[in-house]
């Protein structure tokens, strides 16, 4: 297929309402629309309206498609992507913890520094000037009473790994040599360590998609988690599942939760959440018919 320039011009708000109109779509409320298309802008609600279409080359709407029932699904995927993310940043926090009280009670405050420990010389070279740089733009009291008393170029790592990235706290366990230390992080989290590395590598895409109000409701995960041959905790029996969709993203994140939180209440608001918005679909989220039976929905207890 040979490549053309773009030349479609851009359309006012009103514009905006009469081409979908033109093309089919109900709107019970004009005023109410313009306003949506001001504050969010037409392109990312045209995710939302997509199902909808007919005929998706001429983007014709199907008979009776209503931007009310568009904009129900925009308002899921909103509550789901503040879902998520609340539970992303427990999990997070846990990671943290256990990666320096184990690697720093093995190899001391500054193990993140001991090229030995790590795979890669260069990733941990590029790594460590990342450090840096993360530690100078901190503005957090305790990095700067440190810079004030110590000559040390960097703090200690439960100190640093504060300040440090989610990104770059993935980077760090990829590249940590194979060994006990490694084996010990993840099997906190009920994983091997090759497929936690997968999975903590997921979880900062999944970060990025939810803080960037990208469309996380039925989107195809460009990063997708190793689907883990065994697990030390329940997880699910359907071996034969897709990786690459919501489904199993919500999953793998209630595992973690699992064995983060004492009794959560994770799939109790995921249920509720759907119970809320009854025009939602699962099977478009990848979530099979007899999901609710799965184990790991079904095990909320460390």
């Amino acid at each position: 297929m040979s490549k053309a320039a773009y030349t479609k011009a851009a359309l006012t708000y009103q514009q905006q309402l009469q081409q979908l109109k033109d093309r089919g779509l109900q709107i019970p409320d004009e005023d109410y629309l313009l306003h949506l298309l001001e504050v969010k802008s037409y392109y990312r609600l045209s995710g939302y309206w997509y199902p909808l279409l007919a005929n998706k080359e001429k983007h014709e709407f199907k008979e009776g498609a209503s931007f009310d029932t568009a904009y129900k699904i925009y308002c899921f995927d909103r509550e789901l992507r503040h879902f998520v993310l609340a539970e992303l940043e427990k999990i997070e926090v846990a990671i943290r913890a256990k990666m320096i009280y184990i690697l720093s009670h093995r190899h001391g405050p500054f193990w993140y520094q001991k090229p030995e420990l790590f795979k890669s010389y260069d990733r941990h070279q590029k790594l460590l000037d990342k450090l840096e740089s993360e530690y100078h733009r901190s503005d957090e009291e305790f990095i700067l009473a440190f810079n004030k008393k110590y000559t040390d170029s960097l703090p200690p790592s439960w100190m640093l790994l504060e300040v440090t990235s989610f990104g770059s706290l993935s980077v760090m366990y990829s590249n940590l040599k194979p060994g006990h230390e490694k084996r010990q992080i993840a099997k906190v989290f009920g994983l091997a360590d090759t497929v936690f590395s997968s999975w903590i590598h997921s979880i900062v895409y999944l970060r990025n998609v939810c803080a960037h109000h990208s469309r996380l409701w039925n989107r195809a995960m460009s990063i997708q988690p190793i689907i883990p041959r065994r697990t030390y905790y329940p997880w699910l029996n359907n071996k034969a599942i897709d990786n690459n969709n919501s489904y199993f993203i919500l999953a793998m994140l209630v595992y973690l939760m699992n064995r983060v939180k004492y009794e959560n209440d994770v799939v109790e608001r995921l249920n509720a959440l759907f119970e809320k918005y009854p025009n939602i679909d699962p099977a478009a989220m990848g979530f099979p018919e007899d999901w609710t039976s799965e184990p790991v929905w079904n095990c909320n207890r460390l």
